[in-house]
């Protein structure tokens, strides 16, 4: 994290597709022995010396080996002699968000043709410089190779010439052939520092004179603060100072959610402290929320027709007409991020601005709210990134940062606030819960004639719009309203539902609730017609083909990238279940005690398919035993990583079905550490999970996020498979039962 920053000179000309900036190169600026720094992305020093910018935060996900690989490769680059530069909360970087598992698919075509910027002006450089025609050098291993002399120039050698050279247009510039689409083994550039504790991690920055902050926030959601006996907690020795925090109005947002702050020379201080505050809150709306009443509403709007989000044919009547028909409900509670490391922020207001330390998935958006905050303009900001202990959509939400920055302006020093797992857990950003009920009809031949599906979930769209209440186009297009069925007559409805926290993305987002209703019934389905679960959806989504949005009628986004519409690929589908079925040998008499649940499911543009063996666990519930995962994510870069996301993703989907659920009272969330918001442990994980990526050329799609949708369902109907006991509601294991 110490690495020299990476400077940016003349003038911002122009954006490659994608929106990423590039830097202008001009001649004057570059006398000899100055480094060769074409655009933000590459800085070669003379002693060749390469330093290559990640602008995505890297929280075990390998960002930071993979975009310097991809750079270094596209280069001709010894990796040997890169150092991976972490970039500030800056737009010259382009999107720098890390989530939506967006960091390499939506910047794998950019990266590239920022790499081959540099390589093609140390190629020219080099055919100057060896008095050859540049078409007959190439650059290999660090070195620009005219390979029929057996001559080369080392890339540090060409620095200077190569600086003083105008910068091409990168849609000019030709990209090397030799990109493998199934990536490469390459070695994780961080082990050293996580394995001797020297990386530095939010909680992890010191400042001089820098104090630590502990808020003590609303326990209910629009609670406001009324009075303060803050006497006892001043006492304490340490206590530097005791602040109360503005009350924010809704919609929340990304603001701050008031309370009172103690300000101490530590963290423990300031958290004893804190409990010898006094605090007297207002009335909330919120104060009668409790998750049974919550949970028996959305049954009873499911029960009645929604609003129309997706019409294709008649599904009432179709219904009303079928032979036969199969009817259920499905429930995904309320989840929290459960990240191990709880958001942290250091934040140094001076009389010329303001530098802010942060474990954050968006430096830019954390840029532009302190700025906003502290009357700053955004330049007068800097966001430094430090590394992550894992993240799942909370460190998108930079509202910690916000407080940090109040705070120091408020004592006139460093300050850092420091989140407990208590406040994580109770007044983060939640999870969107969701009831589903689904009803499907069969003629008198068994063929699947009709689809009707009610949805009722708050929308994550209620935190930035407080009139807003139903789901969104984008949130019922993670897996509903994209949803590829061969089927005549087709509904999908959505119901309002009021809000009792804030929400907000969580890894895989609605595609978990989605995947685990539609999988879940389909396996319902499967059996009612008694034929195997991925035989039953092949037939149901159709044989290979290409299906666009005009075909269903909605838009097509699943966390796309953000040009134009990316048709559903039938035929990924069937391959992705094909291979998982024969990996997993589904088909087997299954072992005695033990019985296999199957799912697939599409987010991110990647198609995953995932079984999961299960038995009966002593103490009761599944337990289990072993898992199959088979993505098809397009074009890789990382393949250990890949994987390891993906069994990473098996114990996630797993936590979220054997215990994840947040459960609430009078407005307040009951759960305040892993002792009841538990997660699997490595005992309750799978003794192992086999992993397969496809990669056969595709645009690439995400991968931290899409192995997660299908593992709850898998899980489900593998219980079901063992007990013929139907689990349509989670968690598999409630708290508080």
């Amino acid at each position: 994290m110490n690495a020299p920053q990476l400077s940016r000179r003349g003038f911002l000309i122009g954006s490659v597709g994608t929106g990423a900036l590039f830097a202008l190169g001009a001649g004057p600026a570059h006398a000899a022995g100055k480094p060769f720094v074409p655009n933000v992305w590459v800085r070669l020093e003379p002693d060749g010396t390469l330093h290559l910018t990640c602008n995505r935060s890297e929280m075990g996900q390998g960002v930071r080996s993979s975009i310097p690989a991809l750079l270094a490769e596209e280069m001709g680059a010894d990796r040997a002699r890169v150092r991976v530069v972490q970039a500030p909360g800056d737009p010259v970087y382009g999107d720098q968000n890390t989530d939506g598992s967006r960091s390499i698919r939506n910047q794998y075509e950019m990266l590239r043709r920022m790499a081959a910027v540099a390589r093609t002006m140390l190629e020219h450089a080099g055919a100057r410089q060896l008095r050859v025609p540049v078409g007959e050098v190439a650059s290999v291993a660090h070195e620009v190779v005219h390979a029929s002399s057996g001559r080369a120039v080392p890339f540090g050698q060409l620095a200077a010439a190569a600086a003083a050279a105008k910068v091409p247009h990168p849609d000019k510039v030709k990209l090397r052939s030799d990109i493998p689409p199934g990536g490469w083994d390459l070695p994780l550039v961080e082990v050293d520092e996580w394995t001797s504790g020297r990386a530095q991690f939010g909680a992890d920055v010191q400042r001089p004179g820098m104090l630590t902050a502990v808020i003590v926030r609303p326990p209910v959601l629009g609670a406001a603060l009324l009075e303060v006996d803050d006497g006892a907690a001043r006492a304490v020795p340490g206590v530097h100072d005791v602040v109360t925090m503005p009350v924010p109005a809704p919609p929340y947002a990304f603001q701050p959610l008031g309370g009172v702050a103690v300000v101490a020379r530590d963290t423990w201080t300031a958290k004893k402290a804190s409990e010898k505050l006094r605090l007297r809150w207002s009335e909330s709306p919120h104060d009668d929320a409790t998750w049974a009443a919550d949970l028996a509403q959305m049954r009873e709007q499911v029960a009645q027709p929604g609003t129309p989000r997706r019409q294709r044919g008649d599904a009432e009547n179709a219904l009303k007409r079928a032979a036969n028909v199969v009817e259920a409900t499905y429930v995904v509670p309320h989840l929290a991020h459960a990240a191990l490391e709880p958001p942290a922020a250091v934040a140094e207001v001076t009389a010329t601005g303001c530098e802010v330390w942060i474990n954050t998935q968006t430096p830019q958006r954390t840029r532009s709210l302190v700025a906003s905050r502290l009357g700053l303009e955004e330049d007068a900001v800097r966001v430094n990134v430090t590394y992550l202990g894992a993240a799942f959509g909370r460190k998108s939400k930079p509202d910690y940062a916000v407080e940090a920055a109040h705070l120091s302006q408020a004592v006139g020093r460093p300050v850092r606030v420091q989140w407990l797992r208590e406040d994580a857990m109770r007044q983060g950003y939640f999870h969107a819960a969701s009831v589903q009920a689904l009803s499907a009809g069969f003629d008198d031949e068994g063929a699947l004639t009709a689809w009707r599906q009610r949805i009722a979930s708050p929308t994550i769209g209620s935190t930035f719009d407080a009139a807003r209440h139903e789901l969104r186009d984008s949130e019922l297009g993670q897996g509903l309203s994209d949803l590829p069925l061969a089927v005549p007559h087709v509904s999908f409805e959505t119901h309002a539902v009021q809000e009792r926290m804030r929400i907000g993305w969580m890894r895989s987002v609605y595609n978990i609730n989605h995947a685990f209703a539609v999988q879940g019934f389909l396996d319902e389905l499967a059996h009612h017609r008694g034929v195997p679960l991925p035989d039953f959806i092949k037939t149901v989504y159709g044989p290979p083909r290409v299906v666009s949005a005009d075909e269903l009628g909605v838009p097509l986004w699943n966390y796309g990238a953000p040009e134009g519409e990316h048709p559903i690929d039938i035929a990924r589908y069937h391959r992705v279940i094909d291979a998982v079925r024969e990996r997993s040998a589904f088909d087997a008499p299954p072992v005695e005690g033990r019985a296999k649940g199957f799912a697939v499911h599409r987010s991110f543009l990647t198609y995953v398919a995932c079984v999961v063996e299960v038995s009966r666990a002593p103490g009761g519930g599944p337990k289990l035993e072993r898992a199959w995962v088979v993505a098809d994510p397009g074009r890789i870069v990382h393949r250990e990583r890949v994987r390891a996301q993906l069994e990473g993703a098996v114990l996630f989907g797993a936590s979220v079905a054997l215990y994840g659920h947040l459960d609430y009272q009078g407005g307040r969330v009951r759960a305040g550490n892993f002792r009841e918001y538990r997660l699997v442990r490595m005992h309750e994980a799978p003794r192992s999970i086999d992993v397969e990526v496809i990669t056969d050329g595709h645009a690439p799609g995400g991968i931290g996020e899409p192995g997660v949708p299908p593992v709850a369902p898998a899980i489900a109907n593998a219980w079901f498979a063992l007990t013929r006991e139907r689990v349509r509601e989670l968690p598999f294991h409630p708290p508080h039962a």
